[in-house]
């Protein structure tokens, strides 16, 4: 791990993500693109997290500095999450190249009004790489009209445009279709999670939707599975 004094600069054709337990960046563009926007698609219970964490750890593991602003957990919760899966992450707050936030502060202190908007207003966000949001959909405002549909969508392209990447965590079920439709269109990378009941075996998908300026082979559907202790495992039999 370096230090936060000794963190390369991202290079232009993205930040990269590989670690030696897992394939995932073989099978998936190499690097996540730079200035970029990103959706990660699930409903409840389709690995939305779980997913995002491991990106997390080889984002973080390649030198990136990363914000994570979760709605779903405390900070001490999300920690132990990561930990419980093999992805340790204590050296990476302590040097300051990771940062959360929680919508439940430390141990539980709820804050049910934040918005995106809140968040975006942070000076947090200049100084992470890659923004990450698990999950989004519950921060978005109730939008009435097409006029606020596009201030949100302004208002992210310009924060992308000033250097950073967001990767947004999105259930469909609980935001604004139209504001969805929206980000789906606009995003660099659009990744859709399936999961398939199959002989009494959960199979879990990745569907690469989109996937522009990728760096490496990009594949269409990536099998996985998380082992206890061990993290984030690709199916190489479910790969195409």
């Amino acid at each position: 791990m370096l230090s936060s004094d000794e963190l390369p600069v991202p290079i232009e054709d993205g930040f990269p993500y590989e670690v030696e337990t897992d394939s995932l960046a073989d099978s998936m563009g190499a690097r996540l693109p730079n200035r970029s926007l990103m959706l990660l698609q699930g409903s409840v219970g389709g690995g939305k997290s779980i997913i995002s964490q491991r990106l997390v750890h080889g984002l973080l593991h390649n030198g990136a500095k990363i914000l994570v602003v979760t709605t779903e957990l405390t900070t001490r919760g999300y920690i132990e999450q990561m930990e419980s899966v093999g992805y340790g992450i204590t050296s990476y707050l302590a040097s300051g190249q990771l940062t959360i936030f929680s919508r439940f502060g430390t141990v539980a202190e709820s804050k049910s009004d934040v918005t995106l908007t809140d968040v975006l207003d942070s000076p947090a966000i200049k100084y992470a790489d890659i923004v990450v949001f698990d999950s989004a959909s519950s921060l978005m405002p109730d939008l009435e009209t097409n006029e606020e549909r596009f201030k949100i969508m302004k208002r992210l392209r310009e924060e992308v445009s000033t250097g950073r990447s967001f990767l947004l965590c999105i259930d469909p079920d609980a935001m604004d279709t139209k504001l969805l439709h929206a980000l789906r269109e606009s995003s660099e990378v659009v990744l859709d999670l399936m999961t398939n009941l199959i002989g009494g075996t959960l199979n879990r998908t990745i569907l690469v939707t989109r996937f522009l300026r990728a760096a490496g082979p990009v594949q269409s559907t990536i099998g996985w599975r998380v082992e206890p202790g061990m993290g984030f495992i690709v199916d190489i039999t479910a790969v195409s």
